[in-house]
């Protein structure tokens, strides 16, 4: 393992999803405090448009920044995280979105001045990515009751809930929502097919939280080079109650209506096909192919932070 604290920075540029929940009142106030903090900031970017993303941290990195500080939510950090992948460069955390699990499986502080002082004092860490055809994600990729839930979370009902909007678009999603069979197939042959016939829920993670601070497995975590993959069976009202009543602890793994397994690599198949949400976003369809990136990003995290520790340095 190499030491964390070694790393140091010469070009930084921030670049700030304005259209999240807190990102637009949040742009100037961050940069301000970056430069303050000694960060150094060689270019700021506030984007409208979060299509953008991908193509303004690329051209960060092409002009030599090393650091690439992101203000945003879990969706923003998910659609730059590829581009870290393919390019040198480290990844600094603004949490400005409505659940912000990456920042909170990292242990970066939601308190802006905080995530930016994590961001000049920190240290440096990777971890892995999950990977659906291309499409990474840090927390979660998801099929079945999710994505009802994603067309059920408005952006209206975030900005007026905050993170309660999550388990108020659940219940409305869950009324009526019709089952699917779920096919699991593991291609390194570490588990046995699973079929589930009557699946509302399929969920793959990366991470540890997701879904405004559910965990996903009791030792779930997002520098174990797995995937931790479950699969919530149809069952009566108050079976799902006492599933949902568990997503906070992970122990809801446990219960008889859930499947769980920590896997490298999954195929998934379901009848009939379905979206897939890959970290608030749907992006995908079944089958898919979901694969852990071991290492595959450099976060900067408070020196403090257990989540991850530094296997390979910067590129």
């Amino acid at each position: 393992m190499s030491d964390s604290r070694d790393v140091s920075f010469t070009r930084a540029a921030l670049v700030v999803n304005t259209g999240s929940r807190t990102g637009e009142r949040a742009f100037a106030r961050a940069r301000d405090r970056l430069v303050a903090l000694g960060v150094p900031l060689a270019a700021s970017y506030p984007l409208r448009d979060a299509a953008l993303l991908p193509e303004t941290v690329g051209r960060a990195l092409d002009d030599g920044c090393d650091l690439v500080v992101v203000g945003g939510g879990d969706g923003s950090v998910s659609a730059i995280a590829g581009v870290l992948v393919e390019r040198p460069g480290v990844l600094g955390v603004l949490p400005l979105g409505t659940a912000n699990d990456f920042a909170r499986t990292m242990g970066i502080p939601a308190d802006l001045d905080a995530a930016c002082a994590v961001v000049a004092d920190g240290k440096v860490v990777d971890v892995d990515l999950g990977s659906a055809d291309g499409d990474h994600f840090v927390n979660v990729a998801s099929l079945g009751l999710s994505v009802a839930v994603s067309h059920a979370l408005t952006p209206g009902l975030k900005r007026r809930l905050g993170a309660v909007a999550y388990p108020v678009a659940t219940l409305k999603a869950y009324r009526g929502y019709q089952p699917f069979q779920a096919r699991l197939d593991f291609p390194h042959g570490d588990h046995p097919p699973i079929t589930v016939e009557q699946a509302m829920q399929v969920a793959v993670g990366n991470g540890r939280y997701y879904g405004g601070g559910n965990v996903m497995a009791p030792d779930a975590g997002i520098d174990d080079h797995d995937l931790d993959v479950y699969v919530i069976a149809r069952g009566r009202f108050r079976d799902h109650l006492s599933i949902v009543s568990s997503f906070r602890t992970g122990t809801f793994v446990e219960h008889p209506l859930v499947t769980h397994v920590a896997t490298r690599e999954v195929v998934v198949r379901t009848d009939p096909q379905r979206h897939i949400n890959i970290d608030g976003e749907i992006v995908s369809a079944t089958p898919e192919t979901f694969r852990v990136v071991p290492n595959g990003l450099h976060v900067v995290v408070p020196q403090d932070s257990t989540a991850a520790q530094l296997d390979t340095p910067p590129r």
